[in-house]
């Protein structure tokens, strides 16, 4: 039954990786067919951003009243509905306001199975499972590359993803038996009860200010800030580094540029081998290790961009063991009864990094300079380091 569960929720991540990358790849085709301006998809990815950080806050009180199965089903039903919203939305009007609930959705999910995880099933396979979402999201854009190259529109493009994850809603509600086989401390699929008999009391939620009065939290959250931060901004930068500084064609380092995702790909493949002999801590601080050496082949002034190249490849791989790493630990930090309402913080302190910290460095990189780019990525990757070790110092 557990090995059943577990190869569900391979499937899941799989699936929650197709959606992930659409709106890139369909916007300019939307775009023009909506009369709506290119700069434009910033506002339907702030409005996705801030719903996933609303759910992402509420995972804890969400998941202790409906169990992590059901908020896991319920959360991606809501995401294709979603998505089938954004097949036969109308104008650009529309696509806003169906981008409230796919952040919704998207935040309660992964926070719910990212803990879910964390508690019942060991490091590797937190890694593998992030590798799996890394595949979905590849795919995706070649869902929608498909549906345009077939004369379909970008329209049947989100169909066929809605399809995909409205066929995974059905496999969870299917399979919720098995989640309630393995329900846990943190993690019980069974709604909370009020009885105030003998039993101890169910534990309530703990809010935002509950979490940050726990010891080594504060430093946990700036970690997954951190990390995050660095992992957008390096792959948002990459392309527009190799063409300003580097001096490379556009269209080779937008291609090249796309290596830091295959890194963090192969690299969370790699990571689960090798947490079957390193614990989670060594794991990150491996991954900091690694992406030390990749910013320095960014910095180093090596022709052609082979330097640059070869850093972002490594800098793919340092970022990979961090943020599964990060998360499976948590419940050995904090304890299974706090894990949930930390990895939901922890996951909206992960979208406020990816979503702020790329746009500041725009504006460095407009009015100071873009050769700034590694040494942007070295302050955030310091400061992750610090945070790391006394957290390990707070909670040992």
């Amino acid at each position: 039954m557990a090995n059943l569960l577990l190869a569900v929720i391979y499937v899941a991540f799989v699936s929650l990786g197709l959606p992930d990358a659409l709106l890139g790849a369909a916007w300019p085709t939307m775009s023009r067919d909506l009369g709506a301006s290119v700069s434009w998809a910033g506002g339907i990815s702030m409005v996705i951003s801030a719903g996933t950080i609303c759910s992402a806050l509420m995972s804890d009180r969400m998941t202790l009243r409906f169990g992590a199965g059901r908020v896991t089903a319920a959360s991606v039903g809501l995401t294709a509905a979603a998505l089938f919203g954004f097949s036969i939305a109308p104008n650009y009007a529309t696509l806003i306001l169906v981008a409230i609930p796919y952040g919704l959705g998207a935040g309660g999910v992964d926070a719910a199975l990212n803990n879910y995880v964390a508690i019942h099933y060991e490091s590797r396979h937190m890694s593998w499972l992030h590798c799996m979402w890394g595949v979905g999201a590849s795919l995706g854009p070649y869902v929608m590359g498909y549906a345009l190259a077939g004369g379909q529109g970008w329209a049947w493009g989100y169909r066929y993803i809605a399809i995909l994850q409205v066929a995974l809603t059905a496999v969870l509600v299917l399979s919720l038996p098995l989640w309630k086989a393995r329900g846990g401390a943190g993690a019980t699929d069974a709604p909370a009860s009020d009885d105030s008999s003998g039993a101890a009391a169910p534990r309530r939620p703990l809010g935002i200010r509950g979490v940050l009065a726990i010891r080594g939290a504060k430093e946990v959250l700036i970690m997954f800030f951190c990390y995050c931060a660095i992992e957008s901004t390096a792959g948002l930068w990459a392309s527009s580094y190799m063409v300003m500084h580097v001096g490379m064609d556009k269209t080779r380092a937008a291609g090249l540029a796309s290596l830091f995702y295959v890194g963090i790909t192969v690299g969370r493949a790699l990571s689960g081998f090798l947490t079957m002999r390193f614990d989670d801590p060594t794991m990150i601080r491996i991954g900091q290790c690694v992406l030390l050496a990749g910013v320095l082949l960014v910095a180093l002034p090596i022709p052609g961009g082979v330097g640059t190249v070869a850093g972002l490849v490594v800098i793919g791989l340092g970022c990979a063991p961090i943020y599964p790493c990060v998360i499976h630990s948590t419940p050995d930090y904090f304890g299974e009864e706090n894990s949930q309402a930390i990895v939901g913080v922890q996951m909206a302190s992960a979208y406020v990094g990816s979503l702020a910290m790329p746009p500041v460095f725009g504006l460095i990189a407009q009015y100071v300079s873009i050769t700034l780019y590694p040494c942007y990525l070295f302050v955030l990757l310091a400061l992750m380091v610090v945070m790391h070790e006394v957290l390990r110092r707070k909670r040992a």
